[in-house]
């Protein structure tokens, strides 16, 4: 009796997954995504709905920055303080979420507040709120895809693990990569909290700068888009749009400068391969 008592706990052990749920004759997890882990992602995919139905999104536009130029450059002289919690803020909430906006913010937050004051908030803002979704994804998705994964993921994620903070810098470096994917893929890689943290807030105080300081000259292109969309109703045409691409403003040499960063920053996982090798 003593021992099928034994035996009992010890097969009780084994069903019992990483997860802390029972696990099937092939070793899955049962209920491995419970509705606690999954009710953040539902939040954000709520809130992200909500965004859109009620086309919030137009807020987040040329156009809207242009209508609304004056206004904001008054409220900003008058409360500046205020307004600079404020950009925070939505700064946090737009990167939390995945929304577009992102570059739009940053290049009319040194239109608004100066370049350098702009590049400071947008870098700590944009941190708060990649790190945000990172833990989200993390707790919600990473720690169970990475406990079901095969051997190819795990390879692939004890590589990235291994250089975590010379690839999340090179990643951040390169404007090449969508920025919400470069918030959510660390998190199913196994990256620590702290490494993600410090490879955010290093990688991204270039770009952040770079279109922060072009922020300064926003005012002389609201001036010549307004020209060019007045002249085009003016001429009779209805399909006028005032609008500017801000990627525009990325020119050849600044994409080549910030490879070059990129590049640098993957030399520490270059060298300990070439040691290896030898």
């Amino acid at each position: 009796m003593v021992g099928f008592e034994k035996e009992v706990r010890v097969m009780g052990a084994g069903s019992e997954s990483p997860m802390g749920k029972a696990a099937d004759g092939t070793g899955n997890a049962g209920n491995w995504l419970t509705f606690k882990k999954l009710a953040p992602l539902l939040v954000i995919a709520i809130a992200i709905i909500l965004f859109f139905l009620f086309d919030l999104d137009e807020y987040l536009t040329f156009q809207a920055l242009s209508e609304h130029r004056d206004r904001l450059m008054e409220f900003v002289t008058a409360n500046y303080l205020v307004a600079a919690l404020i950009y925070m803020g939505l700064y946090i909430v737009v990167v939390a979420l995945s929304l577009p906006g992102g570059l739009l913010m940053t290049v009319t937050g040194g239109f608004l507040f100066g370049w350098i004051a702009a590049g400071v908030m947008t870098v700590f803002a944009a941190t708060i709120g990649s790190t945000l979704i990172f833990m989200i994804a993390a707790t919600s998705l990473g720690e169970p895809l990475r406990k079901k994964a095969g051997p190819t993921l795990k390879k692939l994620e004890e590589g990235f693990r291994e250089n975590a903070l010379s690839y999340l810098l090179f990643l951040r470096l390169v404007p090449v990569f969508p920025f919400w994917l470069v918030n959510i893929a660390p998190a199913f890689l196994g990256v620590k909290l702290g490494t993600y943290v410090i490879g955010t807030l290093l990688g991204i105080i270039p770009g952040t700068f770079v279109f922060a300081y072009l922020g300064g000259g926003l005012d002389s292109i609201i001036r010549e888009q307004q020209s060019v969309y007045q002249a085009c109703l003016d001429s009779g045409r209805t399909d006028c749009v005032l609008d500017f691409q801000f990627s525009s403003l990325v020119t050849t040499e600044i994409l080549l400068s910030f490879i070059a960063l990129g590049v640098i920053a993957l030399l520490p996982v270059v060298v300990k391969k070439f040691r290896k090798a030898k």
